[in-house]
């Protein structure tokens, strides 16, 4: 892809977060697009056909960096567990403003669902797997675990990241693992 391709796309992400930050997605016109990210819209409509088709570009670039890092790592063994989930707060944090704009309301909940599904395939399958639990109950805690995890991580970021990547990574490794116990200081 040449350069003015790749800046035009940069541009007009940046336009789309920006105007995320204010207004839901469903509000938010090619026109203004174009005039925040100083293009006409035949150039507009060369890249994407509608701010959302945008948003999914956006999505999917910021899935792929993120299962690129979990890719790294090896979900079977306990060690390489704890560093991974880490790296993802830190892949989190280093992303935070566009993450925050990708999980906040005036988005759409198909990021939260990519979100989920990434999780489940990269986390709790693995995990869970071991555990040899029945379809039904294993949906029923992937649902419970991976919906919470995504709002801590949302909670976390709009708080500031008012803990560090460890601190945050321990205390989910720990839920997720031992409970309430796991991050209360009681025994199992």
């Amino acid at each position: 892809m040449d350069r003015r391709k790749k800046y035009t796309q940069m541009v007009l992400k940046k336009s789309l977060l920006a105007l995320i930050k204010t207004k839901q997605i469903a509000n938010i016109t090619v026109k203004e697009l174009c005039e925040l990210a100083d293009i006409n819209r035949s150039t507009y409509y060369a890249h994407y056909a509608n701010p959302y088709d945008l948003l999914y570009a956006i999505e999917e670039e910021f899935m792929e960096e993120l299962v690129a890092t979990l890719n790294q790592y090896n979900f079977s063994k306990e060690d390489e567990a704890m560093e991974m989930t880490i790296k993802l707060f830190e892949f989190l944090a280093e992303k935070s403003d566009i993450c925050q704009v990708l999980l906040s309301e005036n988005s759409d909940m198909q990021f939260q669902k990519k979100g989920m599904r990434i999780t489940q395939e990269y986390i709790f399958h693995h995990w869970i797997t071991d555990k040899k639990l029945d379809p039904e109950t294993y949906e029923y805690i992937n649902l419970f675990l991976v919906s919470g995890c995504i709002y801590v991580i949302k909670n976390w970021l709009e708080s500031g990241q008012n803990k560090t990547p460890r601190e945050m990574a321990e205390f989910l490794y720990g839920f997720v693992n031992k409970g309430l116990s796991g991050v209360c200081g009681g025994e199992n």
